[in-house]
């Protein structure tokens, strides 16, 4: 019996995972540029708490699927890690903002 694999087509994680990074490391390169002006950190702090709220939503969503579609697992594990990079990268960026 041949196995048929069935992609995991929610293309909405990774468009959300690659637009917070695009987003965040913009703002980053902006306050950099501005050499420490606060009001990119005035602009950038909703953007933050958004950001925070709209991932941990599609994270569980993500989890979700993980759970009711074991056949597509490693599909949606890839898709949760991509996610789930952004943190040490925004993590980096606070640091560096902080020091």
């Amino acid at each position: 019996m041949k196995t048929i694999h069935n992609p995991f087509e929610e293309k909405q994680s990774i468009e959300l995972a690659v637009g917070t990074f695009i987003i965040s490391t913009l703002l980053f390169t902006l306050y950099i540029l501005s050499h420490g002006n606060t009001m990119v950190l005035v602009i950038a702090w909703p953007f933050a708490l958004a950001g925070i709220i709209v991932n941990t939503i599609m994270f569980f969503h993500l989890m979700e699927k993980l759970v009711h579609l074991p056949q597509q697992r490693k599909d949606i594990s890839m898709k949760i890690l991509l996610l789930l990079s952004n943190i040490p990268i925004l993590f980096f960026y606070y640091f560096i903002i902080m020091k």
